[in-house]
Formats: C-alpha cells, structure tokens, sequence
C-alpha cells in the first residue's frame, strides 16, 4: 500500500467539524478506560526561544491507530500568511510498521483543537446555552465558532480581539459563512457580559478573562495559553469554575491556567474535576446545577491528531483523495 500525502486543502473536506466531534468522543473514552499510550510531549526550543519543534507520539487502542505529530511553533508568525502551528502528522500500520499517511498537521489541530471544545461543551454547558463571546480573532476562533454552532443553537455571537479591524473583519467573514450576526467589540469584558458560552483562543500569556466578569451559569473552553507560564484566565475564573481538562498529567505538568493559581496556594491539584473522558466513560458527572461555571481546560493531546489522522486517512482511501506516493521501507530482495 502506498503512503497518501495529505495537504490542508483536503483535511477540512475530509474531517468535518461534526464528525470530528464524535472522533474526538471516541478517543477520549479510550483514554478514560485506559485504551491507549500517551507520553507527555517532547519540546525543543530554539537556543533564542523564538520558537520551537513539538514532538508528540501516541498510540490508541479504537480505533486502532500509532502515530506522531511534529510541529514548529513560531509565535512571531501571528498576524501573517502562516499559522503559528506548522508540521505534518505521522499515521503508521500497526501490524508491519508502514507509513501509511503524511498529513497537515495546521488543520489538523485547528480542527480538532475546537471539535474537543465542542465536545466539552456538548457534555458541560447547559441545554439552552446560545451567547457566545469569542476572546480572539485567528485560526481557533474561526474553528471555535463552528464547533459551538455543531452543538449549540446561538443566538447571539460577539467577538472581541487585539485588533478591532481583524475582530470586523472575522465578524463579516463568518456572518455570511453562518448566517449568524456577528458583533465586533473592542471591550473584552463587554464582550463576554451575560454570554452563557465563552472561548478564549488568544496568544496572550497574561489573563484576557477574569472572573468578575463571567455569568452564572456559564461554560468556558480556555484554549490558547499552552505552556506552564502562561495564562488567559485570571485566578478568580479558574477559583470559581468547575474545571475539567483533556487530561490530568498534562494539565499538571503544563497547563499555565492551572499552575499559576496553584502556585498562589488559591487552588491544589484536587481542584480539577477530572478528564473529558471520564464523563463519557460514565465515571464523572457533568454539570450540577444551572448556575455553576464549568471550565474545560485544553491542551492538546497527542491522541486527539492521532484520532483525526486516522479517520482522514480512512476517508481519503474510500474517497480516492491525497497523493499515493511510494515511500519506502520495502525488504530488498535478492537471488
């Protein structure tokens, strides 16, 4: 069998948000009942930290599936022609080891970076939740908005963004893609008053959300802060939520939202609920009442791209879509 090259042109066409979803439900209840191998990522900086080189392997049991994403992050590409988040993830057999797929790994984890959120918001926020306020303008915004309308009816959406020319500008873009009116807001704390749904998918690495500011009742999907020393939510949100994440060794270990108010002393590791997973797994319960905060912190986990490769790669195959390339690995025979 040939190796599919995969580029982003093919990979939104191929994972839809709704279907990745429910891929993204099943991986996580994997994890949960201890279906897979999930080492914590490897990073490395460049010696001037203006970027770096992420390497996360992950094996999962259903599907069955062995792979790696590697992906440079370079946060001075923000505002430009290139995403922050550039690399390829590796799908391999797991019977003889074959290269089975190289794909974009740019839309692979700007979609199922959201499709997590929306399952987490499909398990936490309450039924009637449709007030969504958007902190940020980028590529997970744009994902964040379609994952929230694949589980939730809106009624209202508001974004509010570093630049307000880029907030109008997402705003025009999508209302006519969604049929949604869109409100472009230069004031972040009136862009999520009263929202009962709120993303924040800023590069920030100090607080753009505080807790004074977020309703009762309402759910937040915190996605941008990915290293221990940064944060989007202020020690107040984080006290006063119920927090839930990917996974728990990740949150310890890197989850800025997390740690910081941890090093405060105003929480301790007993303060995160527990996994996704484990509410789909039928361990955790979800949401008590109508006027709890729920906060679903993610990371990111190696599982989630490994999941997506292989329902892309299954796709593009019955679909006849990606470059076939022969890639090597063949035994050389001789007489």
């Amino acid at each position: 069998m040939d190796t599919l090259i995969i580029p982003q042109s093919l990979v939104q066409e191929l994972l839809p948000m709704p279907e990745c979803i429910d891929v993204m439900a099943e991986a996580l209840t994997a994890l949960a009942v201890g279906d897979a191998v999930l080492p914590l990522r490897s990073m490395v900086w460049m010696p001037d930290k203006s970027g770096l080189l992420g390497l996360m392997p992950a094996y999962l049991g259903a599907p069955r599936s062995l792979g790696l994403k590697v992906i440079s992050y370079l946060p001075g590409n923000h505002g430009g022609d290139r995403d922050s988040h550039q690399g390829a993830v590796l799908l391999f057999d797991t019977t003889n080891g074959q290269l089975l797929a190289m794909i974009d790994a740019s839309s692979i984890t700007a979609i199922r970076t959201a499709a997590v959120s929306g399952l987490a918001t499909r398990l936490l926020a309450r039924e009637d939740a449709g007030d969504l306020a958007i902190l940020g303008s980028g590529v997970q915004a744009s994902s964040h908005l379609h994952a929230m309308a694949a589980v939730r009816t809106l009624r209202r959406v508001r974004v509010c963004s570093g630049s307000h020319e880029k907030a109008r500008a997402f705003a025009r873009h999508h209302e006519a893609e969604l049929e949604l009116r869109i409100e472009p807001l230069e004031d972040a704390k009136r862009a999520v008053d009263g929202a009962d749904l709120i993303c924040t998918c800023t590069s920030s690495p100090q607080p753009v959300l505080f807790g004074a500011w977020i309703a009762a009742g309402a759910h937040v999907n915190a996605v941008g802060a990915c290293f221990a020393a940064t944060r989007e939510l202020d020690t107040p949100a984080v006290v006063r939520s119920r927090l839930y994440v990917d996974r728990r060794e990740s949150a310890l270990a890197e989850a800025g939202d997390f740690l910081i108010p941890k090093a405060e002393e105003a929480i301790g590791d007993d303060h995160i609920v527990g996994e996704i997973g484990d509410i789909l797994a039928g361990r955790l319960a979800a949401r008590r009442t109508a006027d709890e905060v729920t906060l679903f912190k993610s990371l990111g986990i190696a599982i989630e791209d490994l999941a997506a490769a292989h329902h892309i790669h299954a796709t593009a195959r019955r679909r006849g879509k990606g470059l076939a390339v022969d890639f090597g690995g063949h035994r050389v025979a001789y007489d």
